[in-house]
């Protein structure tokens, strides 16, 4: 009899950006000149500091054993003080920060500490996909909470049904916002902590993006008083330093939460590799030097794309955070024509807003992730077409 996968997995729709990532490399390997607007993944190097960090700490043998589940003191440490500083919290390192191999995997695990089967897990749409496919494995059954772009791609929350609030015990929120680029202020956030209190709901807040804002720098949901009671933090360095490839995220959060999610971690993984935690300790030792140029260098980017983009006639939104711009589809489109004839007659590669949710089949994503030259050059193939 042949292997048949797993019923939890065939729910589940294709991953999209390994969807993505197969269409551009068909289109490489036929000789095409791809321009990849795809996948959220930087291009410049992670800076010198961070580099030297970990060249320096992996030759330390002690470091080559199984690494502390609940991460080394040191960067714990440094997560504190990283966050007293940029957002005035006072955490205790030792029960209320938590480091990750990368927020996605927090992310992930969180469902399993927090919802039981049969619960309902509230999940913006359109939204960063790990948060649905995560609830479901968990047994879950998610609600989709529509980002409304006449509230500033938020979720009306006081349109969700009390009988739906009844079953809620997790609701995943992302601001700044991954597809749209939104982001949140701290009255939002205490609608949301009351909310929470209501209903006794765990909140999830995806900040992989915090730090790459172009206007105002976004809070964290733990400044509204009595957060901690109900909520978690997810926060990464991959995106701030130029560091997906090294998987390094932190939570934060009350003490039950962040215990919760260590006891699922201590159960499926050994923990970061203890090197990268001091290089990762560096990054936020150096935040301060670090993170401003490749903020300047995205909002270098974002300003020539989208006034080439409207130059060419297209109301593209200028995102106030992310590295991502949401551009509506021009009438006529899904968002999956659109992306297909870009790659098939344009050579470059967006992402279709329907795999991020079924409320966003209206728009494309691009990522600012290639050298301003070449952003504008996708602008120039975009602008040959009639669409």
């Amino acid at each position: 009899m042949p292997f048949v996968k797993s019923e939890r997995l065939r729910k589940l729709p294709p991953y999209l950006f390994a969807e993505i990532d197969k269409r551009k490399k068909a289109a490489i390997a036929a000789g095409r000149d791809v321009i990849n607007l795809g996948v959220g993944d930087p291009d410049r190097p992670t800076p010198r500091p961070i580099i030297e960090s970990l060249q320096k700490n992996v030759e330390n043998p002690a470091f080559h054993q199984y690494a502390l589940d609940q991460g080394a003191p040191e960067l714990r440490r440094a997560i504190a003080a990283f966050c007293r500083e940029r957002y005035g919290l006072e955490l205790d390192p030792d029960s209320e920060i938590l480091p990750l191999i990368g927020s996605k995997e927090g992310i992930a695990h969180l469902p399993l500490a927090v919802l039981n089967p049969g619960d309902i897990s509230l999940v913006p749409d359109p939204c960063y996909p790990v948060y649905r496919s995560s609830s479901m494995f968990a047994g879950a059954d998610v609600y989709a909470m529509t980002l409304e772009p006449s509230l500033g791609f938020h979720p009306d929350l006081d349109a969700i049904p009390a009988d739906v609030y009844a079953r809620a015990r997790l609701m995943f929120l992302n601001y700044p916002n991954n597809p749209t680029g939104s982001a949140a202020d701290l009255a939002f956030f205490r609608r949301v902590n009351e909310l929470a209190e209501a209903h006794d709901l765990v909140i999830a807040q995806d900040a992989a993006y915090n730090e790459m804002y172009f206007d105002e720098p976004p809070p964290s949901l733990l400044q509204v008083p009595g957060a901690k009671d109900h909520a978690i933090e997810f926060h990464s360095l991959s995106k701030t330093f130029n560091m997906t490839g090294w998987r390094v995220g932190f939570a934060i959060g009350g003490a039950s939460l962040i215990a919760a999610l260590g006891q699922v971690k201590a159960n499926v993984d050994s923990g970061i590799f203890t090197a990268i935690q001091f290089a990762g300790k560096t990054a936020l030792d150096h935040y301060r030097e670090l993170a401003p140029p490749i903020r300047a260098l995205y909002r270098e980017r974002r300003d020539a794309f989208v006034g080439a983009m409207r130059k060419l006639g297209w109301e593209v939104p200028s995102p106030s955070a992310t590295f991502y711009v949401w551009i509506p589809c021009p009438k006529g489109y899904t968002s999956t024509e659109l992306c297909t004839r870009l790659l098939e007659e344009a050579s470059v590669v967006t992402t279709p807003g329907v795999g991020f949710g079924r409320t966003a089949d209206g728009y494309i994503r691009a990522a600012l992730t290639v050298e301003t030259p070449r952003l504008l050059e996708a602008v120039e193939r975009i602008g040959k077409l009639t669409l």
